[in-house]
């Protein structure tokens, strides 16, 4: 559990636009349905070779993360690297466990061995994310507004709160209380165990 008793953090996965680039079809399918079930996450494309995907970065969009295969026809996942500046937040997805050495001189933020389960997943995307927010790296995403915010009620009155302006939210028994960006303190009558499950899953593994 992430959050403490007395007082805990509950940060959200930045928003990402990211792409994936593997010459294995399951792989690349279960990759995706991670990324369309995962809040933050934004598919760019899905890439059967590191050919088609040098493309990616002459079309315009901003790729904060890439999920990169290893063994590829043609051009290896660690010739790519080579091939690309100022490469964005990279996440090894390989079958293999002897390229891990090579990877991490590329400064990769995680490998991952396949099958990947949605926990082992869902770590390295925070992973990515912590490093992205202690980088002070500018993202360019436009989150969709349901999905960045929450909805309290207190008493008869209905607050609207966005996960941005979330400084900390302070445990008092059953109670909470949150201290935002704005100069309002809003403390809130709720069950802990409600809140948790707004912001302490966008970060819980």
């Amino acid at each position: 559990m992430l959050c403490d008793k007395k007082l805990y953090f509950c940060w959200k996965i930045v928003n990402m636009n990211c792409i994936i680039i593997d010459d294995d079809k399951p792989s690349r399918r279960i990759i995706e349905e991670y990324i369309a079930k995962t809040n933050g996450l934004k598919l760019i494309n899905s890439y059967p070779s590191a050919i088609d995907a040098i493309n990616a970065f002459k079309d315009g969009h901003k790729i904060h993360l890439i999920f990169l295969d290893i063994e590829m026809p043609e051009m290896s996942g660690l010739d790519f690297l080579r091939t690309i500046k100022n490469p964005p937040q990279i996440v090894i997805v390989s079958a293999k466990e002897s390229y891990a050495l090579d990877a991490f001189e590329f400064d990769v933020t995680d490998y991952l061995l396949k099958p990947i389960s949605y926990t082992r997943f869902y770590k390295a995307v925070t992973k990515v994310s912590d490093r992205l927010r202690s980088l002070g790296t500018k993202i360019s995403t436009v989150p969709d507004k349901k999905e960045n915010e929450i909805f309290i009620k207190k008493r008869s009155n209905l607050f609207r709160i966005k996960y941005d302006d979330i400084l900390w939210i302070e445990a008092l028994e059953n109670y909470i209380k949150i201290n935002t960006f704005h100069t309002i303190l809003i403390t809130v009558i709720i069950c802990v165990n409600k809140i948790n499950n707004y912001l302490c899953t966008k970060t819980e593994i």
